[in-house]
């Protein structure tokens, strides 16, 4: 028998006893590109992002995918066509957006560590602003900008010490965290970035957090960036538009995160209040416009019984699907193709020779050698996060658009990976 819902979009559901994505059969995909195998449904990720749109009508407010959830470069494509923006944090994400047709315009610059090499290659292809995450970055970038006879924009990042209530290597709104300017030194930093010549101050930026399920957070940082937004422009220096980052988290094992139409009428609500409801906005959502849009598909390849554990040995692996590993985090495993036999608990767990190297604690599958599963939520953080280790080649990705599939990245090859590696002669 096949579970009675999945999470996230019914995008992904099952018909009969057979896993779809859309209208395509997953086995179908996995018979053709091989496993491991992360297969997207182009309407869930279009219906993620009609949901912030929905919530934002008749705002000014520049979406802007984060695209380190899923850097690939179709998918940066497809919301380029939808209008988005994008936020990168490294040049080669920078790059990645310019090579899929999106616009420099509408690229925020974030991360605690850009080079001068990295500040130089965006202002030279006119970013539409930094998001700066130090004191000493303001004067770096206002030293290269004036080299190159430019003026940079703007934005600093607040750290408003809000507990996002979510892991800890993905919260980044705490005093603890290495992003971001403490709130009690932001209006000196923005009196020190309007004096210098090489920046344009533009706006006001946050971020608190990931997989975020609770409102609460998100509207504690509101106040408290207004509340920043006053004390700033009271010093004399204008705030242009706010950014509130992104964060919203999805559904991987029973969470019910606020729908993001709703959220944003609540946060929209509280500008209107305060008298900010002209003021121009800027998000950054990246795993809830994917997150739940992708799958990977793996196969079985032995099932190795034990006194203490059972183990589904499967040809996915951490290399894969990193958030396992890194965050014990929850992805729900299900069959393509369910077996009408009584289910027994297995240690879901991939080839590499890690411990760590496990993809599902204590599941319930009535399952075989040969069959293939479906990891669930797999269109954040996995193929973005993916590696080598073992030397293992990164696996396809198939984007599906109703009923047709197109393969967005090839599966890599040994020659692939040994390219840039030299030999002693």
């Amino acid at each position: 028998m096949h579970p009675d819902r999945l999470p996230g979009h019914p995008h992904i559901a099952y018909a009969g006893d057979e896993l779809f994505v859309e209208m395509i059969p997953l086995s179908a995909l996995a018979q053709q590109y091989g496993t491991p195998l992360f297969a997207y449904s182009k309407a869930s990720m279009l219906a993620a992002l009609a949901a912030y749109q929905q919530g934002f009508s008749g705002r000014q407010v520049q979406i802007c995918y984060a695209m380190k959830a899923n850097s690939t470069l179709a998918i940066i494509q497809l919301f380029a066509h939808a209008g988005c923006g994008f936020d990168v944090v490294s040049l080669g994400e920078m790059q990645r957006v310019l090579v899929a047709g999106g616009l420099a315009s509408r690229i925020i610059f974030s991360g605690v560590g850009k080079t001068r090499a990295e500040m130089h290659a965006a202002l030279e292809a006119g970013v539409g602003c930094f998001n700066v995450e130090s004191e000493a970055e303001l004067e770096v970038l206002n030293e290269v900008a004036l080299n190159l006879g430019l003026q940079a924009p703007v934005s600093i990042r607040v750290n408003p010490n809000v507990d996002p209530q979510t892991h800890p290597y993905i919260s980044t709104g705490l005093k603890g965290n290495k992003f971001g300017i403490a709130h009690e030194h932001v209006v000196q930093t923005y009196q020190r970035a309007a004096a210098l010549p090489g920046l344009k101050v533009q706006g006001i930026d946050c971020h608190i957090g990931s997989q975020i399920t609770q409102e609460s957070p998100y509207l504690d940082a509101m106040d408290r960036m207004l509340d920043l937004v006053e004390a700033i422009e009271a010093a004399g220096v204008p705030i242009h538009h706010i950014d509130m980052g992104g964060g919203l988290g999805i559904e991987y094992q029973g969470e019910t995160p606020p729908e993001a139409a709703v959220l944003w009428r609540k946060l929209l609500a509280k500008l209107d209040a305060r008298g900010f409801g002209d003021r121009p906005l800027m998000i950054e959502p990246g795993r809830s416009l994917v997150g739940n849009a992708g799958v990977c598909v793996t196969e079985v390849l032995y099932l190795k019984p034990g006194e203490q554990k059972n183990f589904c040995i499967v040809d996915a692996a951490m290399n894969d699907l990193p958030r396992p590993a890194m965050y014990q985090a929850y992805h729900q495993i299900v069959p393509l193709k369910p077996r009408d036999t009584t289910p027994e608990t297995w240690e879901v767990v991939g080839p590499i020779c890690e411990s760590g190297d496990w993809i599902g604690h204590d599941r319930d599958l009535s399952v075989a050698q040969g069959d293939l599963l479906a990891v669930m939520s797999a269109g954040a953080y996995c193929m973005s996060m993916a590696s080598n280790y073992n030397t293992r080649n990164r696996a396809a990705e198939v984007l599906v658009d109703g009923s047709q599939a197109h393969l967005i990245r090839a599966r890599e090859g040994y020659a692939d990976q040994m390219r840039q590696e030299r030999l002693i002669t």
